[in-house]
């Protein structure tokens, strides 16, 4: 990412959601082979503004997966009428990344926020995004900092035989599965917890507790929705947590096997990693003083 120049008062920090279909890209973050969302983001942004542009984005999603409504923001000098960011941004985007919607809030000076970014961190590795986010608002927003939860939605096609139509939109398996069962078993992880089992062995959080706010998993004739809320993830967890909970569902373990999988705090207790495809970051919330323009959840099956 290039660095802007030295602040200056002619700052504003600008905020998006951007949507995008994952299936091509190498995740979010910047890479040096440019084939990642951030990266045609940027891209496009420069072009548009006709000056260099960084983002930071509410969470990274990995290769594969899908966002409905990332949040982005970045600082610029430049004005622009906030539809004016969505249609110019999008002019230069692939037709799999979209900017949905923009918006102007008041610049950030980074310095000041980084002594404060250290203390919302920590709240937000305890438990309490809430405090965190509340302890950062009087230096400004912030996409990740400034988040009080996120939702993902994962959505699996269950049938004996895979959709060539829904390839890399959901994930598959053929076995017949018992979305009730499901449902009951993730029951058992809602709440704050040490969530090692469910947690990538290369994930760099410096804790493994967060807090579920809510699981459900609903069956929507082939398609199955599992919808987690957390006021964070781990890197993984959502994909590791479905894995096990198919294995609940064909029958291979009974519900509460979910909570002793999460007492163990042992990731090889834990079923493999499930595929990319069907995970979508869905929504991440932020105080409702920041008003943000985001949209509603109006999409099939979830």
């Amino acid at each position: 990412m290039t660095e802007l120049s030295s602040p200056s008062a002619g700052l504003r920090r600008v905020v998006l959601g951007v949507q995008y279909d994952g299936a091509r890209w190498q995740g979010w973050q910047t890479q040096p082979h440019r084939q990642t969302v951030q990266d045609q983001l940027e891209a496009a942004l420069q072009r548009f503004s006709t000056t260099p542009i960084a983002t930071t984005c509410a969470g990274r999603t990995d290769s594969g997966v899908h966002a409905l409504e990332q949040i982005v923001h970045f600082d610029t000098p430049i004005a622009r009428d906030a539809f004016s960011w969505v249609r110019g941004t999008n002019a230069f985007l692939p037709p799999t990344i979209a900017v949905r919607w923009a918006c102007e809030l008041p610049w950030v000076d980074d310095a000041a926020i980084a002594g404060a970014s250290a203390a919302a961190q920590a709240a937000e590795l305890h438990g309490t995004a809430r405090e965190g986010a509340e302890s950062l608002a009087q230096f400004g927003f912030h996409a990740r900092f400034s988040a009080i939860a996120r939702t993902y939605h994962y959505v699996l096609y269950n049938h004996a035989v895979r959709s060539p139509l829904l390839a890399g939109k959901v994930g598959w398996t053929f076995r017949p599965l018992d979305a009730d069962r499901m449902h009951r078993a993730a029951q058992h992880l809602i709440g704050e917890h040490d969530f090692t089992s469910f947690r990538a062995v290369e994930c760099q959080a410096k804790s493994p507790v967060r807090k579920m706010e809510s699981i459900a998993v609903r069956r929507h004739g082939d398609m199955i929705v599992f919808t987690l809320k957390a006021n964070a993830f781990l890197h993984h967890m959502v994909r590791n947590i479905v894995g096990s909970l198919i294995v609940v569902g064909s029958g291979k373990q009974d519900p509460q096997w979910m909570g002793q999988v999460l007492a163990l705090r042992d990731r090889s207790r834990a079923a493999p990693t499930f595929m990319p495809d069907g995970l979508y970051l869905a929504r991440v919330d932020y105080p409702d003083s920041w008003a943000l323009p985001q949209e509603a959840r109006s999409w099939p099956w979830l």
